[in-house]
């Protein structure tokens, strides 16, 4: 599912307009963005968890040549699936 499609499933499931779905869905991309830049987490209970982790720098290959190259330490975005998540996706 792509945004577009995000956007008209909201607009459907939730009765509004296409135009608000998008506006709600930029509006919460942006606060999920700004709230996870501050290093900050979000935790939607029974959907999951967003967080920032440390990933430590390390060294790697360069695929063309083979020659080892320095991987810097990174943030890096992090999201832990919540029980009705995974309840949800495992139901047979």
């Amino acid at each position: 599912m792509n945004k577009a499609e995000l956007i008209d499933a909201v607009a459907e499931k939730g009765g509004i307009s296409k135009v608000d779905a998008r506006k709600a869905i930029e509006a919460t991309l942006e606060v999920f963005t700004e709230t996870l830049a501050k290093g900050d987490q979000i935790a939607l209970v029974g959907f999951g968890t967003f967080a920032v982790k440390d990933r430590a720098a390390r060294t790697g290959k360069n695929p063309q040549t083979g020659e080892p190259i320095a991987i810097e330490a990174a943030k890096v975005p992090n999201f832990k699936a919540g029980k009705g998540l995974k309840d949800a996706i495992n139901q047979k």
